[in-house]
């Protein structure tokens, strides 16, 4: 590679697209340019698909060669993911690549072989989807803690994002968004969480006066979301945003297969501060599509309301004492890896912060879903996706502003659990 090339810029790009009406032939072609010498065994080559997500296409290809293992099938399979149709309103491709080849170079990801006109070619990681009872499982939250501060802690935001220059200095195509972004979050890196919702509510549709209405209406949610949250600093002075994930759901956290995997936290989370070490699992996070700078406790509030799964079964989410936990296993990482200590006022920050963010998951999603509704092809009731996300967020606008109270109605039942101690 050039000294002058990124690894983005070097990635090869192989010609062509996957069509999901003729999945195999499509993906059949695009797997051979990739790997030619699989033409004179094509008959092996066999492709499973994976249905864990709500947007994109995934297919596994493997080569079945006689003789081989299992493993050894599965160290040289390649994984197909194509973008769902018209997604690219929600999802900015090119920073999506660039985040996946930082990510690789930080062995943070599985390396990336190519991209086609409608998707990526990656390297297959071995290992266990997780599922949204297994997120709750404790060895399993104690490495997705320990993976997600070293995430936080190590990956630089640089490039994908950065400080919007001048409005003098931009092509004029670009300086009504740009300048609506930098408006938004004045002297932070863009893109980032908070104008990639803006973005989001831009391209709601506006054809009735009742939706022309919403999006005025999410509009001015999202400036006084940014006004009360967007200055959040970050823990123990280090930077208000980091390299985020910002999907952390289960079908994104892979628990590794190999018997090394498990390891010993530093301190025992479950009995919050005992020095008995605990199992904690060794996870990896795949799906980059919506990784952008943001708040630390964005990320981590995002990761818990993921705990119930796309049904949202408010009734497993970490209680108060559980996201404590949780919290203590990520400053650990986060410290490790930045060569200091933290200190207990650290913890009792995030907590804070975490639970002041616990209710912007649910406008992210839920805005997410009605364009989703619009443009979708995927057999998932988005409309009713987003009412619920959504719900989410004005109950907890309620409960913060005192609306609720005021009104005497009861707790919502997120809520609830969300204050329980046990």
């Amino acid at each position: 590679m050039n000294k002058s090339q990124s690894p983005y810029d070097s990635l090869r790009t192989i010609p062509g697209s996957y069509d999901n009406t003729n999945s195999t032939a499509s993906a059949l072609t695009l797997i051979l340019a990739l790997r030619p010498d699989w033409r004179d065994s094509h008959d092996t080559i066999d492709f499973v698909r994976f249905t864990d997500g709500i947007t994109n296409t995934l297919l596994k290809a493997v080569n079945k060669l006689p003789g081989l293992s299992q493993a050894e099938v599965d160290e040289d399979a390649i994984l197909l993911r194509a973008y769902g149709k018209g997604t690219d309103v929600l999802i900015d491709r090119e920073k999506e690549t660039r985040s996946h080849c930082l990510l690789a170079r930080h062995g943070l990801a599985p390396a990336l072989h190519a991209r086609f006109e409608n998707g990526l070619l990656y390297q297959y990681i071995a290992g266990s989807v997780c599922s949204p009872a297994d997120l709750r499982r404790p060895e399993v939250w104690r490495g997705v803690a320990q993976r997600l501060g070293e995430w936080h802690a190590t990956l630089p935001i640089a490039s994908i994002s950065s400080t919007c220059p001048a409005p003098s200095q931009l092509p004029h195509h670009k300086r009504a968004s740009l300048a609506a972004m930098a408006e938004l979050t004045p002297g932070k890196p863009i893109p980032n969480v908070w104008t990639t919702m803006q973005k989001w509510i831009d391209a709601l549709p506006t054809s009735t006066t009742a939706q022309a209405a919403r999006r005025d209406l999410l509009m001015q949610e999202l400036h006084s979301l940014t006004k009360l949250l967007g200055d959040t600093p970050g823990v123990g002075g280090s930077n208000s945003f980091v390299f985020a994930h910002c999907d952390l759901l289960s079908g994104n956290v892979i628990i590794e297969p190999s018997p090394s995997s498990a390891a010993a936290s530093r301190r025992s989370s479950a009995s919050g501060g005992s020095e008995e070490p605990e199992t904690a699992v060794s996870v990896s996070f795949i799906d980059y599509e919506y990784s952008t700078p943001a708040p630390a406790s964005f990320d981590i509030a995002n990761h818990f309301a993921e705990w119930g799964g796309f049904d949202c079964d408010y009734s497993v989410l970490p209680t108060r004492r559980t996201r404590r936990a949780f919290l203590r296993e990520y400053l650990y990482s986060t410290s490790a890896h930045q060569n200091r200590t933290f200190k207990e006022s650290d913890l009792e920050e995030l907590f804070e912060q975490v639970d002041r963010f616990r209710g912007v998951p649910g406008f992210w999603w839920g805005i997410w879903a009605l364009i989703q509704a619009q443009i979708s092809l995927i057999d998932f009731d988005y409309a009713n996706y987003a009412e619920v996300r959504l719900n989410e967020y004005w109950a907890w606008k309620d409960e913060v502003s005192g609306a609720r109270a005021q009104r005497g109605e009861p707790t919502p039942f997120r809520e609830q659990v969300w204050a329980r101690e046990e």
